[in-house]
């Protein structure tokens, strides 16, 4: 927890109001009743990530919970403060079962509710909050907001898929679902009160849960950062995620300018909309190991976007500084942007002067690979290194 960190003390929890970020105090008596989420919101238990007041089977859910610990490298669930938007994994995360045949009967709580969300009856939605394990604090919770199913600049198909896993050889499918983060400071007792009750359109009902209710309209809590530049710590993943960018560097060490094809396909993964992509060969790249075109706008009239791509693969432990990046600015031209792609880090120095002097430079560095990897399945080091077996073998 941060100094700056508001902390409700557990003796509150059950009259406090849910104030976004504030971090609301477990108990320390030791066992599961030092939960706080029990004595928040009434009903919802003590365990789980989904823990929900009310039956998914029966479809009477008066508010949910989703509850992320953030140590889950196989589903990492995401919240990007700058669009509003949060990705959470259903939870069928073992084979062996159904897809909605859980304990928890989460994921028919997921089905059912986007798929209300649609119609006529998204008055059934529950409102689902957002928390998250404080680490290295017990039980202590943070809050992170109100969501609603969906968002609108989403597809119906993007909202809730069912995507394919594998585990010990074995397939099975589990959600990934986004919901946005409504624009709600304050989740008054009041509300809670009413929504126990049966009545969440009462008149304590905040206003951008009562519009997305009425007219499916979303009104996101939008936060741009305060800052830009990451720091070498915020660049580099966790243990896992180091073991992952550890397995990139020894597959590609003996010839690293292939790495530069895996690069493209980083890039891809986190750029869907990346058009054309060549890797230039070697003696001639001119300071740009691939060239491509991100395509802009509907699909009956894109717009190409050329950019030039850098690939470093050097030691994770190694910077990239800054006569790595000038070579790549010096060769983007006008209306062209540039992507820097590196299993290891950007110095600080880079970092500042890149960002400070407007350059129109995407750095991708070993956390964002790892990070990207674990969204499209390949989550510990020995999925990655069949996919890098598979798709860059060695000559």
């Amino acid at each position: 927890m941060s100094d700056e960190d508001h902390v409700v003390p557990f003796a509150e929890t059950a009259t406090a109001n849910l104030v976004l970020d504030a971090v609301y105090a477990g108990g320390i008596t030791g066992n599961i009743s030092d939960d706080p989420l029990a004595r928040l919101l009434p009903g919802v238990g003590n365990q789980g990530g989904f823990r929900f007041n009310g039956s998914p089977t029966r479809q009477d859910v008066r508010f949910a919970v989703l509850y992320t610990t953030g140590t889950e490298p196989d589903w990492p669930d995401e919240l990007d403060p700058q669009t509003g938007l949060f990705i959470y994994h259903g939870d069928n995360r073992q084979p062996g079962r159904e897809l909605h045949d859980t304990p928890r009967r989460g994921n028919v709580l997921l089905r059912d509710c986007f798929a209300w969300s649609h119609g006529q009856d998204r008055v059934k939605v529950p409102p689902f909050f957002l928390f998250e394990k404080v680490a290295s604090s017990g039980r202590n919770v943070r809050f992170r907001g109100l969501l609603a199913p969906g968002g609108a600049a989403l597809t119906s198909d993007d909202e809730l898929q069912a995507i394919w896993r594998s585990s010990r050889g074995v397939r099975f499918q589990n959600y990934r679902s986004r919901f946005t983060v409504l624009d709600v400071p304050k989740i008054s007792r009041a509300w809670i009160t009413d929504l126990i009750a049966g009545d969440p359109l009462s008149a304590n009902c905040p206003a951008a849960w009562r519009q997305w209710v009425e007219v499916r309209g979303y009104l996101p809590l939008l936060a741009p950062p305060t800052t830009i530049v990451r720091n070498t710590a915020q660049q580099q993943p966790d243990a896992v995620g180091r073991n992952i960018v550890s397995v990139i560097h020894q597959h590609f060490s003996p010839r690293p300018h292939d790495f530069e094809a895996c690069a493209v396909e980083l890039w891809r993964m986190m750029a869907p909309a990346t058009g054309r992509c060549d890797v230039t060969r070697h003696s001639r790249d001119g300071g740009r190991d691939a060239v491509g075109e991100y395509m802009l706008g509907p699909d009956s009239d894109r717009v190409a976007v050329e950019f030039a791509l850098e690939a470093k693969c050097y030691a994770p432990d190694r910077s990239v500084g800054v006569r790595d990046v000038a070579r790549l600015i010096s060769r983007i031209r006008h209306r062209q942007f540039g992507v820097f792609v590196t299993i290891s880090f950007f110095n600080n120095q880079v970092y500042e002067e890149v960002r400070k002097d407007g350059h129109p430079i995407v750095m991708i560095c070993g956390r964002d690979i790892a990070d990207v990897l674990r969204r499209h399945g390949y989550g510990d080091p020995q999925a990655v290194k069949a996919w890098l077996d598979h798709r860059f073998p060695a000559a």
